[in-house]
């Protein structure tokens, strides 16, 4: 929990009420005290009555980073603190924020369905099958951000519905409408959403008291970089763990692992991890957490296999515990008093819960296993009533917690207890989950679905960014060749590219028709299919530097590596609601292809872009059609750019070093850049500085670049300076 460093919050605590010329305890419309307390530069903590005994930043797995706060702006807020109505009731807690005209919101957490949040109702509940507008997500956050530079985040666990600016109440409505005598003629009228209110009022019941957090930024942008750096920062992945992933049939056997990933090796297909799926425990639903001899008869020699050809390797669990574990004793009574097929529930608000399920989970770490794909942490589908897997609300924990807390908390506490089970040993680990919260942003890892709504992948990439959430868009099966190329083409251009097996015998670019694939009936082309692949990946390893810089930015300054337009371009009207195109990292934008066609029109924001395909320049300031083909990324560069691009390896070792060609886009005469540096596979370089810039720069037509920092170690070699104009 956050004891490490509650000492310094207390000592930032102040009651700023003297910043605002108020005094002592605010009263709120006259009734209700509120105290304010100032918790880092820009960020304030609202409190009434009595909060719930667990919150979600009593979970949050690291301070804030202080000195990156300090050194962000701030601008007036549109409203004064005084003008957030807080107030406990009968039914719980309720807040009222005021809201500007022509103010958007956006956040809620990996939302589906809806990007601008404005006039919309939202209940960020977590649930197996993310629905539609209302917030029901494998990633639930009661936390939004302004297009008036300023975040409101509710620190609770209970269920909480969101009306954004949706209602008005009777004693704000400042004058009735004059009667038109207009009747409505279709329930589609009749029932129009008005988006009229004023306010963003919430709903948060079953509880004596609440704290509210505001973000107070510069901007839209600053204000999720807040967020982040106040939640312990973005995190960063070891090297490895932004290369490619292959994730294997659910019922494969040790021969088929092998065969696997000799295929890669003698194909020439990058590959840096292989996932194992629920196959490899005796016992998966609920899960045993010991090897099947029967499927792996000498998992030893095949881990050690894998490893001496440079393999990561990752396996699936969930966190229920089946009675033949040796984990059911240790935690039967560190569980719910529900069962989830059959298997305890961990409490793992526990401190000790986690202690034990991380001490047994050490046996695979130090087997070699790099990593998990948590799955099942969130809930059964709570909109449908034959869908009951999860566990009641109504279950109790002996934390004291109820079953609606734990399960909004369930995915960070699971993750979190994997992850600092490697930070124990100082080793980064980036791994697959499928529920999430608040203040996660610091963990490795990143979340997945069963869905695979292709343009929803896209949006939930744009809607992640929000909250400090990472989103894996993977590929599974297709129906054509076009869709999957255009599938694939997106994942490597995300934070995890997963190329996810588990019902597949074959890799799907051989046949991405699931029954032939699993009778091995390759595609006529198939030979086609593969070598695209392997260009794609490729692509996807030439640009693993500039993406491990772009997540040392998040790391230190909070920014996300990918990211919709409108942080990037805010004073650009037309990209406010784009949620088909994003950034990666600075400098690249994404615009992936959207049908089979091989075309789309792409939005260009101001300035001069380049595509990374062939060069071509395009003017921005508005919208050119533009072609993709099956092998190239539907990837732009913003001109001015110096570009490390690496010549592509098959994996990524502790020891490897990438030859880097620096490609600068545009005008030559003046540019700089940088390269993160470290050993790519510790925390060295938070806890000794252990860490290097390198400092690319241009001028007159010609590179030059010069190392700073203290990592004796190098990875990076640039050979060669490439200009495009």
């Amino acid at each position: 929990m956050r004891q490490g460093y509650i000492g310094k919050l207390k000592f930032l605590k102040v009651y700023i009420f003297a910043l605002f010329f108020w005094g002592g305890v605010l009263s709120v419309r006259g009734q209700n005290a509120v105290t304010v307390d100032t918790l880092a530069n820009g960020v304030y903590r609202l409190s009434i009555g009595i909060p719930d005994k667990f919150t979600p930043y009593d979970f949050c797995p690291k301070g804030p980073k202080y000195s990156a706060l300090d050194k962000l702006a701030t601008r007036e807020l549109p409203f004064t603190l005084k003008d957030i109505d807080m107030r406990v009731t009968t039914r719980g807690s309720r807040v009222s924020i005021p809201l500007q005209d022509g103010e958007q919101l956006y956040g809620f957490g990996l939302q589906i369905g809806s990007f601008q949040q404005r006039g919309l109702k939202k209940r960020p509940i977590v649930n197996d099958h993310p629905l539609n507008t209302l917030g029901y997500t494998h990633a639930p956050q009661p936390f939004y951000v302004s297009s008036k530079g300023y975040g409101i985040l509710v620190n609770t666990l209970r269920y909480t519905t969101f009306y954004c600016g949706t209602h008005t109440e009777k004693n704000i409505q400042e004058k009735s409408p004059s009667p038109t005598g207009e009747v409505k003629t279709s329930t589609e009228e009749l029932y129009a959403n008005e988006k009229s209110g004023s306010y963003v009022y919430v709903d948060i019941p079953n509880c004596d008291g609440v704290e509210v957090f505001i973000f107070q930024a510069s901007g839209l942008k600053e204000a999720v970089q807040k967020y982040n750096l106040f939640s312990g920062g973005g995190c960063l992945p070891p090297m490895w763990g932004l290369g490619f992933k292959y994730r294997t049939k659910t019922d494969f056997t040790q021969e088929g692992v092998m065969r696997v990933q000799s295929y890669f090796r003698d194909k020439k297909i990058p590959c840096d991890v292989i996932g194992l799926e629920p196959g490899w425990h005796t016992a998966a639903y609920s899960c045993s957490y010991v090897w099947n001899k029967e499927r792996y008869p000498d998992h030893h020699s095949m881990l050690k296999t894998l490893i001496g050809n440079h393999y990561k390797v990752n396996l699936w669990e969930h966190a229920y515990v089946h009675p033949t574990s040796p984990l059911w004793k240790p935690l039967k009574d560190y569980s719910g008093d529900f069962l989830v097929w059959g298997g305890l529930v961990p409490d793992f608000a526990l401190p000790e819960t986690r202690t034990r399920f991380a001490d047994y989970h050490k046996q695979l770490m130090r087997e070699g296993i790099s990593g998990f794909k948590l799955d099942e942490c969130d809930n059964s589908d709570v909109s449908v009533g034959n869908a009951t897997w999860g566990f009641p609300e109504m279950s109790t924990f002996p934390s004291g917690m109820d079953g609606e807390q734990v399960h909004q908390a369930f995915g960070m506490l699971y993750l979190r207890t994997l992850n600092e089970m490697y930070v124990s040993e100082n080793k980064r680990t980036f791994q697959d989950y499928r529920s999430s919260g608040l203040f996660a942003s610091s963990i490795p890892a990143s979340l997945y679905s069963d869905i695979y709504g292709y343009k929803d992948y896209i949006e939930m990439v744009c809607n992640s960014a929000f909250g400090g959430l990472l989103w894996s868009p993977e590929v599974r099966q297709s129906g054509s060749k076009a869709e999957f190329f255009r599938r694939l083409q997106v994942v490597l251009l995300s934070a995890h590219a997963v190329v996810d097996s588990w019902f597949l015998q074959n890799p799907p670019w051989l046949q991405y028709d699931k029954d032939k694939n699993n009778a091995g009936i390759f595609l006529t082309d198939s030979i086609e299919m593969e070598n695209i692949t392997r260009k794609l990946v490729n692509q996807r390893m030439r640009l693993l530097p500039y993406l491990y810089n772009a997540f040392a930015h998040y790391c230190m300054e909070g920014i996300p590596p990918f990211r919709p337009l409108l942080m990037d371009f805010s004073g650009d009207v037309k990209i406010q609601n784009i949620t088909n195109q994003y950034m990666m990292g600075d400098n690249l934008m994404v615009a992936p292809l959207l049908d089979d066609t091989g075309k789309r029109t792409v939005y260009f924001p101001k300035g001069t872009w380049y595509n990374f395909n062939t060069n071509e320049r395009y003017e921005g300031g508005g919208e050119h059609e533009v072609t993709i083909a099956m092998d190239e990324m539907p990837l732009f560069v913003k001109g001015g750019t110096i570009l490390p691009l690496a010549k592509p390896l098959q994996y990524v070792a502790d020891d490897s070093v990438f030859d880097i060609v620096c490609h600068v886009y545009g005008d030559a005469s003046e540019a700089t850049s940088t390269l993160f540096e470290d050993d790519g596979v510790s925390y060295d370089f938070e806890s000794k500085n252990s860490y290097n810039w390198l400092l690319l720069d241009v001028k007159n037509g010609k590179g030059k670049y010069k190392r700073k920092g203290s990592y004796k170690g190098k990875r990076y070699n640039v050979s060669e300076w490439v200009f495009i104009k």
